[in-house]
């Protein structure tokens, strides 16, 4: 009789001589035996695709933990690469709030809870304005991890109205990996003035009006003190960091950009906006070149068709053949991209200047390979404690 195949190992790597597969819905490691030399067993090698076998070598220190075999391998490494930034800033931790901005199905949040394992008191509130089939927050059941989905657009969030933050006053960490152009400035507004900047207000305003009694005014003021030292802790930020993953700036509008003054201060104004905005798909000219080799690395499932569109690795997201084929004889792709590349980049300087003058320190970096992504770059900020 043979014997039965061990339980994976509770480090969450497969059991040595048995298939890397990870089966979502078992939550568990495949038990096949592989052959000498393979990692995965006949029926899963193709789901896994090439290129899975570098799959935990190649993420970022610290973010390993949340990419396993099985994942579809270009989001993983994505998620692992902003997994990892967010442990850099040391925005992993308890007591906190994270607010994913257009969550889609919710995993990036679901890897950062995976991360955090067992710290107390966190919160997830996923942004998204339309309808999410597969939403993996729903399978979560942590005690110490609480997960609430909003339907509704961003720029008509007010997340100081939202009961969840109004009660706990936990700082709040925004992130996002699918902010289409002007969707990255309303979520930075969101965070920057309607939330930031009303909690700033409440703790600035005056604890009570001036009264003729000089007796009942010290009484009152004294208990709005008190009031106030019990709901707002010593040195709460009320936004403790921006990680947010740029993408497709052709789709930006000046009357959303947050960059206007940047842009003034340079002579330029809605006008020249547009057309940089336009010249920024050329950055992706290369897109569908891409698009067709992740498609011939990976299964033609139905599956992995739909999340390779989230991902916006050769989906509707690309530049159409009409902008990126323009200008015949004036411009190679080569020098189309390079201008493309730099319209992006003077856009985002526009996002980092107006976090400057709202008080962070933030940062612009790739985040992981352009073999992954072309849609590569992102945005970090952290509140500068040292501005008044």
């Amino acid at each position: 009789m043979a014997a039965c195949a061990p339980t994976p190992p509770a480090t969450g790597f497969p059991t040595e001589g048995r298939c890397g597969y990870y089966v979502g819905k078992k939550k568990r490691f495949c038990r096949m035996v592989v052959a000498a030399g393979k990692r995965f067993c006949g029926e899963h090698a193709g789901a896994a695709g090439p290129g899975a076998e570098v799959c935990f070598s190649s993420c970022p220190p610290g973010s390993r933990r949340a990419v396993g075999p099985g994942t579809p391998l270009f989001p993983a490494f994505r998620n692992a690469s902003i997994l990892g930034n967010i442990e850099k800033l040391k925005l992993l931790g308890p007591r906190r709030c994270f607010v994913e901005f257009g969550a889609g199905k919710g995993k990036l949040s679901h890897w950062v809870d995976i991360a955090l394992k067992d710290a107390e008191k966190v919160h997830f509130i996923l942004v998204e304005k339309v309808t999410t089939r597969f939403k993996v927050d729903g399978k979560h059941r942590k005690e110490n991890s609480v997960f609430e989905r909003l339907q509704i657009d961003i720029q008509h969030l007010c997340l100081n109205k939202v009961p969840l933050l109004i009660e706990e006053k936990l700082p709040v960490i925004g992130i996002g990996k699918h902010l289409c152009g002007m969707a990255t400035d309303l979520a930075l507004r969101c965070l920057v003035e309607t939330y930031a900047a009303s909690c700033e207000e409440r703790n600035e305003e005056p604890l009570a009006k001036r009264i003729k009694n000089e007796t009942a005014e010290t009484e009152t003021n004294t208990l709005a003190k008190e009031g106030n030292e019990k709901t707002v802790p010593e040195k709460w930020t009320p936004v403790a960091g921006i990680v947010i993953a740029l993408c497709c700036h052709h789709r930006c509008e000046w009357r959303h950009y947050v960059g206007k003054e940047y842009f003034r201060a340079l002579g330029l104004g809605a006008v020249e906006f547009h057309y940089f905005q336009r010249m920024s798909s050329w950055a992706t000219c290369g897109m569908r070149k891409t698009s067709l080799e992740v498609s011939n690395r990976t299964t033609k499932s139905k599956d992995h068709e739909n999340v390779g569109r989230e991902e916006h690795d050769g989906d509707g997201h690309s530049v159409t053949e009409e902008s990126t084929d323009g200008l015949p004889g004036f411009l190679t792709v080569g020098e189309k991209k390079r201008i493309g590349h730099l319209c992006k980049l003077l856009i985002d300087e526009g996002r980092v200047q107006y976090l400057e003058q709202k008080g962070f320190s933030p940062a612009l970096q790739y985040y992981t390979d352009p073999l992954v992504s072309l849609e590569n770059v992102l945005l970090t900020a952290l509140p500068n404690h040292s501005s008044p």
